[in-house]
């Protein structure tokens, strides 16, 4: 789930992913297995790899079973082969959503998204009619002083570099992500949050009433097997999704 403008956005989306520690191992070890069995097993020649085992290792992933999903994608037939698919549509309220499936059952994780938006209020669109709204970036969540982080996020490639409470929200080109990390990591800077995500180019306010009513909807997506990520443009307020917690 998305929400990247919001610090309190970004708290529902990381409580929600520890409550579900053992299912996010499982997509992350998924997202692994199908990026070395795309684009081969070894991540310096690999972005895709490399991004997806930071991402596993950055939720704790043990290192073995890092090492066996890459080898089972590089392995070819003795793997699994999955398959990439964007769904879109809409939540209640407007909110646009653009989900990221990898399955290996193009029908089955079809039947399931489809299901899952018409029991939840959502409409499933048509292809195109919400991606353009998003465009892939890397985006941190950082802690430290306001000038070290400043200087380490421009140094290494950053575009943007936003406050969030008392944290930092960092922006920068998909491909510019491992010299941005690589950066702040030098200058000693915490890294909490660091993927490739996709970013709404517009938000949609969503108040009380359809709050939970969207995040329902997000929730049981992110809850099925074939859904990797769930991004979405909603605007909720820090009040609202507190009363939520």
């Amino acid at each position: 789930m998305s929400g990247h403008s919001k610090w309190a956005n970004i708290k529902h989306r990381k409580g929600r992913q520890d409550a579900k520690r053992g299912k996010l191992f499982a997509k992350l070890i998924k997202g692994i297995e199908a990026s070395a069995r795309s684009g081969g097993g070894d991540p310096d020649g690999n972005p895709a790899l490399a991004t997806a085992i930071q991402k596993a290792k950055d939720a704790s992933v043990p290192k073995d079973n890092i090492e066996r999903a890459i080898a089972r994608g590089a392995g070819g037939a003795d793997g699994v082969d999955y398959e990439e698919i964007w769904y879109e549509g809409y939540a209640p309220g407007g909110v646009a959503l653009y989900v990221q499936v990898l399955t290996d059952n193009r029908n089955r994780a079809a039947a399931d998204v489809r299901s899952t938006f018409t029991k939840n209020g959502g409409s499933l669109g048509e292809p195109g009619s919400v991606g353009y709204l998003f465009e892939q970036k890397g985006y941190l969540l950082v802690e430290g002083d306001e000038d070290t982080v400043m200087m380490a996020a421009l140094e290494g490639g950053a575009d943007d570099v936003e406050q969030s409470g008392d944290q930092w929200e960092i922006t920068c080109s998909a491909g510019d992500l491992p010299a941005v990390r690589a950066a702040l990591e030098d200058a000693g800077v915490t890294i909490a949050q660091g993927e490739v995500t996709q970013m709404a180019s517009v938000s949609v306010p969503v108040d009380g009433t359809a709050a939970g009513k969207v995040l329902r909807l997000v929730d049981t997506l992110e809850d099925l097997d074939d859904v990797q990520a769930v991004f979405a443009n909603f605007d909720i307020p820090d009040e609202v999704l507190a009363e939520m917690e």
